[in-house]
């Protein structure tokens, strides 16, 4: 029951406040605010009203609308108030595991981008996901868990050598930085035109090392660049650590389906929750007409989601300026940040790191897949 004054009219109190918020609903959580214990704070001198909102994520794609709601409701209750004020935080929720504390202490989730096969565009898209998440506030990591051809030093300009330290009676690597991110790749570690010929059980141990012997400090997300295909490096990663969840790269064409969908049930047998589906070179906008040309062919990512029950994150296009980002190691999310490409990514940035809240607050591991996972 609200507190009302002398003229019947409802009282500017905390708990008024309170009341007010309770009906301001989170879109993906499907609960109110104060249940969700997102209210941190409302402070008001009887006229105007300030009020402290904390959020799962600080790419939160309905930031904007959950802090709207939140003056409308007040103004509903209250219509004679002076100057409403909603502050926006975050704080990001964490996946919770003994295993993956013990390893990683100080990382919150840790996040797999998957591929069946090569040439789809994962490490474009775990690179420009990292860099889009950083913008937004949050603190990231990326590993560069394709042993055999590392990517990451290339595509975000980094020619150093991580230093390492002494660390009680264990040698630690301080990983590198760029464009906001920590970075480590064996890339950094090998000469540029060296191969890498290891059986393996050798890259499996590199990716357990980049893990357990780097200075992570703490990260709200923890990225791995992998592999493609399912073999023993992506085993090797879901064995040592309980993973948050994994993201399936894919384009249009039967081809890459046909492969992603091997990936999806990998992650699936081995209980890792998938965060869903990004579709990579969906589309081409001819730069001198403007007609667009579903070159990989349409929607076929965007099919696999919903044939398996999972959630379908958002599409890319292609972008001759997201190569050229890449030859001089600048994500285009980073380079050219209003180009359609770079909001796509954005926006599928947010879409992952809100079924990242929905999985931690719901303490679910995933959703059950609605599929047969043959022999």
């Amino acid at each position: 029951m609200f507190l009302r004054n002398d003229k019947g009219t409802m009282k500017i109190t905390k708990d008024n406040v309170l009341k007010s918020l309770s009906r301001v609903m989170d879109p993906d959580l499907h609960k109110d605010l104060v249940t969700l214990n997102m209210i941190k704070n409302v402070e008001t001198d009887g006229k105007n009203i300030t009020v402290d909102v904390n959020l799962t994520t600080p790419a939160c794609p309905l930031k904007d609308k959950i802090q709207n709601d939140c003056i409308e409701e007040i103004k509903k209750d209250f219509p004679d108030a002076g100057t409403i004020k909603v502050n926006m935080g975050a704080s990001v929720t964490s996946h919770t595991d003994q295993v993956k504390n013990a390893i990683l202490p100080g990382v919150k989730n840790t996040i797999a981008v998957a591929s069946g096969k090569g040439g789809v565009g994962k490490s474009t898209v775990a690179v420009n996901l990292a860099v889009a998440l950083a913008k937004q506030g949050a603190s990231v990591g990326l590993i560069d868990a394709d042993i055999y051809g590392p990517s990451i030093p290339l595509m975000l300009g980094i020619k150093e050598k991580p230093r390492v330290y002494q660390d009680k009676d264990t040698m630690k690597m301080i990983p590198l930085e760029n464009y906001g991110i920590k970075l480590m790749s064996i890339g950094f570690l090998v000469e540029d035109n060296a191969p890498v010929i290891w059986r393996g059980p050798m890259a499996s141990g590199a990716v357990k090392q980049f893990m357990s012997d780097v200075q992570w400090g703490e990260l709200d997300y923890l990225i791995f660049d992998m592999p493609p295909g399912t073999g023993d490096i992506q085993l090797t990663l879901c064995q040592t650590i309980p993973l948050t969840g994994a993201i399936i790269v894919t384009t249009p064409q039967e081809v890459s389906l046909a492969d992603a969908r091997k990936a999806l049930h990998m992650f699936a047998r081995v209980n890792v929750p998938i965060l869903g589906v990004i579709e990579n070179m969906s589309y081409f906008i001819a730069p001198d007409t403007g007609v667009k040309y579903d070159i990989f062919g349409n929607g076929g990512g965007e099919k696999m989601a919903a044939e398996t029950n999972v959630p379908f994150l958002g599409s890319m296009p292609i972008d001759p300026r997201i190569r050229v980002g890449g030859d001089k190691g600048i994500p285009i999310v980073y380079d050219i940040p209003d180009t359609e490409h770079a909001l796509s990514i954005t926006e599928i940035s947010q879409n992952m790191a809100a079924q990242i809240s929905i999985i931690n607050i719901n303490k679910a591991s995933a959703p059950k897949l609605e599929i047969e996972i043959g022999e």
